[in-house]
């Protein structure tokens, strides 16, 4: 959609969980909003640098220049900070008897927006952000929308941001774990983010040739699996490694849940554990489990994600600046184009059965625990 053009001051919020490549993108909207005249300005934590602003005696809002980007690309993390508690639609705030509650602060974010001269935001984040920026839009924002996920999960969008330097990361560990799982003969099951999609194992399982991978979108058996590291150990392979997705499940069965507090997300963990206790049972091979969990969130991003963050940011920039509201930046190779932030949120990508690395990891007779070796 392709509204006024009118644009003096624009702010970004980066939201949900921290990825490489965030810098990059604040980078890129500082350096393309600035040469185009405009004020930039970074609100901290999510949107609670604008809702709760006296947590933040540095400021909710900041003045986003030159200087204040210089040399911040190759930084993991966010240098406005994030947070995955500040939903406006369903605001945590704590009661006098001490109960917690989610109240909707949308018309009140607007409204503060306003006050502060903000004609624009580009809104960083994940599903839950971009469904938040969709929102927003709907309530009146002009908004563009960053796809920012290790993940990969986001549609509309080849890749996410972050998700390059998760897998190379993902990959290197299981290249370690290969040397010590060869030298005790042991099963070593290697626990990898990924809660509703199973994209960073498959990638990185595949890449790494391990010889199993369980991954939300098939429900496994670990009698196959079982079977997998017995036939292995028939034919002189005494390890096996395993990776699992924090969000598979057993056929049956649900996703590992360890928590939930007002306003988050539930967390979800422990599957790697749970698979590696029943697998040393199964088979009677010792186990272990290896959890990379947010290891896979930090560091130096990859130079892909650096140069995707910098192309998504000034993409979103341009975006603003041709008249466009209510889009998300998305990665459509060779290109960066616009796709509606609607269609954006309203789904999960989740791994194809058909798509070619899971063929890949099919033909070279990797396990995903559904069928017997």
């Amino acid at each position: 959609m392709q509204v006024n053009n009118a644009i003096s001051r624009i702010a970004i919020s980066t939201g949900g969980g921290d990825a490489p490549g965030l810098n990059a993108v604040i980078r890129a909207v500082t350096l393309a909003g600035r040469s185009r005249g405009w004020d930039v300005v970074g609100i901290r934590d999510g949107f609670n640098g604008i809702l709760a602003p006296d947590d933040f005696p540095r400021g909710g809002i900041i003045d986003l220049t030159r200087d204040s980007v210089r040399g911040i690309v190759h930084q993991g993390g966010t240098i406005i900070g994030t947070t995955n508690r500040g939903n406006p639609t369903r605001f945590p705030v704590q009661q006098p008897d001490g109960e917690w509650i989610e109240i909707d602060r949308t018309e009140e974010l607007i409204g503060r927006f306003n006050a502060h001269g903000i004609d624009a935001l580009i809104s960083v984040g994940g599903d839950g952000s971009l469904a938040i920026a969709n929102h927003l839009h709907q309530a009146g924002l002009r908004v563009i929308g960053v796809p920012k996920t290790i993940d990969n999960d986001i549609e509309g969008t080849t890749s996410t941001f972050g998700f390059d330097t998760a897998v190379s990361f993902a990959t290197e560990c299981i290249d370690r774990l290969f040397a010590t799982a060869t030298s005790h003969g042991r099963v070593i099951v290697v626990e990898v983010m990924g809660r509703y999609a199973g994209w960073i194992a498959l990638d990185a399982g595949t890449a790494s040739g391990a010889h199993a991978i369980l991954i939300p979108e098939i429900p496994y058996q670990l009698d196959n699996v079982a079977e997998l590291i017995r036939e292995r150990e028939r034919r002189g392979a005494k390890f096996s490694i395993i990776v699992v997705a924090e969000g598979a499940a057993p056929v049956g069965g649900h996703f590992s849940i360890i928590g939930q507090t007002v306003g988050q997300a539930e967390r979800l963990g422990g599957v790697g554990a749970q698979v590696a206790e029943q697998l040393e049972a199964l088979t009677g091979k010792e186990s272990r489990v290896v959890v990379l969990g947010h290891l896979l969130r930090g560091g130096t991003p990859t130079s892909f994600d650096r140069l995707l963050g910098l192309r998504f940011g000034a993409a979103a920039v341009r975006a603003l600046d041709e008249g466009y509201d209510g889009v998300m930046v998305a990665l459509n190779p060779p290109t960066v184009d616009y796709v509606p932030l609607s269609e954006a949120a309203e789904r999960t990508k989740r791994v194809s059965l058909t798509c070619d690395t899971m063929l890949t990891a099919r033909d070279m007779a990797i396990s995903f625990g559904d069928i017997g070796p």
